[in-house]
């Protein structure tokens, strides 16, 4: 939501690439709406109709992220009392959206790169081959470049994500913006707090508007019910 060059930019990319099937990354800080970029591209694509699967890898623990990713057989290791589908499965034939990929481990990401590169693999305590037909979009807050530098990112895995970069601009670039998603944030939440705000004073819209944000967007969504 907005209507600032910055914005502007961001959405003709994800025009360009949309129909393309090409792998993506969006780079942005928190809050910054990658997972609308991600799914905007999905709904632009010739998958809109499949599904659209999202995991966001920093919030799973290193140890459930491989069985969270490619699943597993019941056996598999102590806990596997079932059988599993991973997330590459699930999205066959659709878009898979991995937030914060910079936090999958080195010991992953040589795994991840396969599965880009050939559109197969295995499930944990399985050597069965499944292949799949999905399409990649990632995004992250972290320099990724700087962490290949530091070798604790795979270089070859940076350059297979990064095909086609889409840099999710930070609000306090979207000034802008920021009147339009205050009002539509004040008329969400008093909607649902059941309270009527008829206008915004122009004092509280000049000092929002001056703030930095460095929750960005999803601060602002935080920010506006207190408004009265």
């Amino acid at each position: 939501m907005g209507d600032s060059p910055a914005l502007k930019r961001v959405l003709k990319q994800v025009e360009i690439v949309a129909s393309t099937g090409s792998t993506v990354l969006i780079l942005g800080e928190t809050g910054t709406g990658k997972e609308l970029l991600a799914r905007a591209i999905h709904n632009r694509s010739e998958r809109r109709g499949r599904t659209f699967v999202k995991m966001n890898c920093a919030a799973i623990p290193t140890g459930l992220l491989e069985s969270e990713l490619f699943g597993h057989e019941k056996g598999a290791f102590t806990g596997a009392i079932a059988h599993k589908i991973g997330r590459f499965e699930l999205a066959d034939g659709g878009t898979l959206f991995l937030d914060e990929v910079g936090d999958i481990p080195l010991e992953l990401q040589s795994k991840l790169l396969r599965v880009l590169q050939e559109q197969e693999f295995e499930r944990l305590g399985s050597t069965k081959t499944i292949r799949v037909d999905i399409r990649l979009v990632a995004a992250t807050n972290r320099d990724l470049a700087a962490m290949v530098t530091d070798k604790q990112f795979r270089n070859d895995l940076y350059y297979r994500l990064n095909v086609f970069p889409i840099v999710s601009p930070p609000l306090r670039e979207r000034q802008d913006d920021i009147p339009l998603l205050v009002r539509y944030f004040a008329q969400k939440h008093s909607r649902r707090m059941n309270k009527e705000i008829e206008q915004i004073p122009s004092e509280a819209m000049a000092a929002l508007s001056r703030y930095h944000w460095p929750g960005n967007v999803r601060e602002s969504n935080c920010t506006s019910p207190s408004l009265n």
